[in-house]
């Protein structure tokens, strides 16, 4: 007797530059997980993960009547096992600056001299994707410039750049925001994995608006691994919140935007560090 193999969809949009809010709120509603895949050219792909029971054909019907349209769009059929661990969270163990970077779905601790993290990346932006290593590469080199007291992490997606951050300073305090509460859940879990729970705080927030960030300002670092809409909408919030002298780290943008990144923030008061690049993809160190 064989045994019937079950699928469940996976509905994956076509990238665009930006999706529309609209459009974001209604995937959120309607599907179990939503993941975003961010091209080289930097454009965002939405995947939207179906859970077993998910009526294809409704979520068709649905999709015709709404007021605004819906990006193109393929549907995909998976396995239906443990998909969410199958199919999004797995990467090999990488070391970078002074990190080792392995997943959670390792089963030993792989041997490095390096600063162990371990991370359940699920649909947090990717922990092995160009800018976080971009940036886990600049907070290894910062590691002797500075010995930030208070940190924030605006776009925390997984938590890993606080994790590395309070793992290589002992920071007393970092705050850890993100816009999407599933971001905010999976940098909890991580931050528990790496006992790190006790000095990050993660909270939701659409950018600066959280009233905890305005409460802990000002701060030694900022973290910004996002994209050059949003980074260049919090600008001012984030020269605001640093300390005279502190740094901030941007990310999230690819080679044809970095002049617009960096005349925008240096229009604010922002002095030019250091430019990373990686893939295509760029970080930028500031300083205020």
């Amino acid at each position: 007797m064989h045994k019937i193999k079950h699928t469940i969809p996976l509905i994956r949009f076509a990238p665009l530059d930006e999706m529309s809010d609209q459009v974001s709120a209604f995937l959120e509603e309607t599907f179990e997980v939503v993941s975003i895949n961010y091209t080289d050219d930097g454009k965002e792909e939405y995947l939207c993960y179906c859970s077993p029971s998910f009526d294809i054909k409704s979520f068709e019907e649905n999709a015709k009547n709404l007021s605004f349209p819906l990006p193109p769009y393929c549907i995909e059929y998976l396995e239906d096992k443990n998909w969410l661990t199958e199919n999004v969270i797995k990467f090999s163990p990488f070391e970078v600056g002074n990190f080792l970077i392995y997943g959670i779905h390792e089963t030993t601790a792989p041997k490095t001299d390096k600063i162990p993290i371990q991370i359940y990346a699920a649909t947090a932006f990717g922990s092995e994707h160009p800018t976080t290593k971009m940036c886990l590469s600049s907070i290894s080199e910062l590691k002797t410039l500075i010995t930030p007291q208070k940190i924030l992490d605006m776009g925390t997606g997984s938590g890993i750049l606080s994790i590395a951050a309070l793992k290589q300073w002992q920071t007393p305090l970092i705050i850890a925001a993100d816009i999407d509460p599933e971001s905010v859940d999976v940098t909890n879990s991580n931050t528990i994995t790496n006992s790190c729970q006790t000095n990050i705080q993660s909270i939701e927030s659409n950018g600066y608006q959280n009233p905890l960030i305005a409460q802990n300002a000002p701060y030694d670092l900022i973290f910004a691994n996002i994209l050059l809409n949003p980074l260049k909408e919090m600008a001012p919030s984030s020269y605001s919140s640093l300390k005279h002298g502190g740094y901030y780290l941007i990310s999230g943008f690819i080679q044809n935007q970095l002049d617009e990144v960096l005349s925008h923030h240096q229009a604010l008061g922002f002095k030019l560090i250091k430019i990373y690049d990686n893939a295509n993809w760029h970080a930028v160190l500031l300083q205020k």
